[in-house]
């Protein structure tokens, strides 16, 4: 750190009954009183440097052996005053940067200008200010903390400016050409003694080395500073965005769904207002991080854009900074996990543990920004014209990097939908999610996004094990989203035996499965006779397959479903025949509406069935059903 001593006389200022005064043979002849201290000094070395004090005391002339001089709103207070008096004193005084925004402030306010003394202290502080200060990394940085102080005598001298202008081009610069901090230069030392035969100016080549000193700026000044470092050059987005990153760990607190300000908790009215302004300060933190965001996709990780938004939605940031969260996190919602998108929910209107809506309007984003480009170059007349200057294999070169997008957009797409299908599977939990709100979600996702509808199914399970209040007409619009073509052997062989299930569902389930087993080349056996003309209508004949109908498969060990007691074919007809009994919706209506419309299109297949569902599935399924399966 720089300093600078001025004046060679020692410090002869003491303090006697609350009064300051010095040592001297010459009896005192001024009073200045500033703030709640009075100075016992003398005119002639004060007035002779000090422009203000000359003109208070012409103005207000007293026959009393002392003149009273008050200075209430002199900046910096008694230390900085006290400065300036040893100076006009010759007083040793010692300058560093710490103490030069107030020593400065208090000598413009003194006015000790040239035109007062030749040598006087404000032209000493501006040459030390720009010759020593603000060509050091670490001197710039806590000059610019101290003005915070001072805001607006800072702003006036333009201390601030100055500094922050000096801060950015040394971050544009090569860092071994910058006085680096402390912290930085033992981070450096470490890492060279633990890599061996590195060398410190390796090491300190990083491009991000200036951003955990820039950290321990307040949020203002850090927001300009990294306005400047912005604006002056092309900075890597991916460097300021780390830089963010660092500052937000630095300044963010742990908050949580119990810490949310709008909570009723008991509390005093003054513990109620100190929570309120640190609220109100994490908020204004909150905000300037994300209006810094750099513009780039990438720049910041998803995590990291995801947990600026869980903070947004606690502190109750503005709607502004919430969109435009959501609208980066959707940029590259591929990139997100399950935890990530868990955002707790803090509206009155409902009691949902998540914020569903906050996740369907990032997907929603993430949906409008995943267009795939044509997989072909366009057909235009310009495009004509410039092809007639193009070598072939430039046309060629294009036609991949348009191949290449396309098929990089779709693979996103079949990240989301496995990360939206998880998501489901925990939200599926909460017993106040809305079944609306469910299926938007599912629904949100195009059906080529999603190869299979195992995780799906798991969410859906889920959901029907946590509101066992849904009827019968629920349960079959939340099952209308899956599609049992999609399903894989172990997610039939749980959904056979699953009770929740409205019978459709089963009916379908089991119709696949055997139609599968069919496809495979194995050899359908006996089927009655009408689920075997079904499978025939369907381009599968059970006569053509020499194989056994197996249902035998490996299930993963961390599968959750339980498949015991699918492989007896008595598992499969009792849980059809419960379903019979619970759902009567098929023997009244045949899966149409009642205004004769086909409700679901997959049913077309059961009702390709001959003759009455009752009297074909007491065909297929001859065991004798009890009284309460009847009515």
């Amino acid at each position: 750190m720089k300093f600078m001593k001025l004046g060679s006389r020692p410090d002869t200022f003491y303090t006697a009954e609350a009064v300051r005064s010095v040592s001297s043979d010459v009896s005192s002849d001024l009073i200045i009183q500033v703030q709640e201290s009075s100075y016992l000094l003398h005119k002639f070395p004060l007035l002779s440097k000090c422009l203000r004090l000359q003109r208070l005391c012409s103005e207000s002339p007293g026959s009393s052996p002392h003149q009273i001089v008050q200075l209430p709103d002199c900046p910096g207070g008694v230390e900085a005053f006290e400065l300036c008096a040893k100076f006009c004193y010759g007083i040793t005084i010692t300058l560093s940067a710490y103490n030069i925004v107030a020593a400065r402030c208090a000598a413009e306010y003194l006015q000790m200008t040239e035109e007062v003394e030749k040598g006087n202290l404000i032209y000493k502080l501006e040459v030390f200010f720009n010759s020593c200060i603000l060509h050091g990394w670490k001197d710039s940085i806590m000059t610019l903390q101290s003005t915070k102080a001072l805001p607006l005598w800072s702003e006036d001298l333009a201390i601030t400016s100055r500094c922050i202008e000096a801060i950015a081009s040394k971050v544009w610069s090569h860092p071994s050409k910058v006085s680096l901090s402390h912290s930085h230069s033992r981070r450096v030392r470490d890492d060279v003694s633990c890599n061996g035969n590195e060398s410190q100016r390796h090491k300190s080549d990083s491009k991000g080395w200036w951003a955990e000193d820039l950290a321990e700026l307040s949020i203002d000044l850090y927001w300009r500073t990294m306005i400047a470092i912005k604006s002056g050059c092309k900075m890597p987005s991916n460097i300021i965005g780390e830089a963010l990153k660092v500052y937000a760990s630095r300044w963010l607190p742990n908050i949580s769904r119990k810490s949310h300000p709008n909570r009723k908790v008991a509390a005093s009215d003054s513990d109620s207002d100190s929570a309120s302004e640190i609220t109100s300060k994490h908020r204004l933190l909150l905000e300037s991080i994300a209006s810094l965001l750099p513009a780039e996709k990438g720049a910041v990780s998803c995590s990291f854009l995801l947990k600026l938004l869980k903070a947004a939605t606690i502190l109750n940031a503005s709607s502004s900074s919430k969109m435009e969260l959501a609208r980066r996190v959707g940029l590259q919602l591929e990139e997100a996990t399950v935890n990530d998108l868990l955002i707790p929910s803090l509206s009155y209107t409902n009691d949902m543990l998540y914020d569903v809506e906050l996740v369907m309007t990032i997907l929603e984003q993430f949906m409008l920004q995943g267009q795939s480009p044509p997989t072909s170059p366009p057909r235009s007349r310009l495009a004509v014209e410039r092809r007639r200057s193009r070598s072939a294999e430039n046309i060629d070169f294009e036609f991949q990097e348009s191949r290449r997008s396309s098929s990089a957009s779709h693979s996103s797409k079949l990240k989301v939908a496995k990360l939206v299908d998880r998501y489901l599977q925990e939200v599926s939990k909460d017993v106040n999610l809305p079944m609306s709100k469910f299926i938007a979600l599912a629904e949100a996702i195009p059906d080529f996004a999603r190869h299979d509808h195992d995780d799906l199914y798991k969410a859906i399970d889920i959901y029907l094990k946590a509101h066992p209040e849904l009827n019968k007409s629920e349960r079959k619009r939340l099952c209308r989203i899956l599609d049992c073509k999609k399903l894989s052997m172990e997610a039939c062989m749980h959904a056979a035996q699953n009770e929740l299930l409205p019978l459709r569902v089963v009916v379908q389930v089991l119709f696949f499965e055997q139609a599968r087993a069919a496809a495979a080349g194995n050899q359908v056996t006996d089927l009655p006779s009408n689920l075997r003309a079904l499978l025939t209508t369907h381009g599968f004949d059970p006569l053509k397959h020499t194989g056994p109908l197996s249902t035998t498969t490996s299930i993963h060990a961390d599968d959750q479903w339980s498949v015991s007691g699918l492989k007896s074919p008595k598992s499969r007809s009792s849980t059809l025949r419960m379903k019979l009994a619970e759902d009567d919706d098929l023997d009244e209506h045949g899966g149409v509406n009642r205004n004769g419309t086909e409700r679901n299109p997959k049913l077309k297949a059961i009702r390709g069935l001959p003759n009455q569902p009752k009297r074909m599935f007491s065909k297929l399924w001859p065991t004798s059903r009890g009284t309460s399966e009847k009515n």
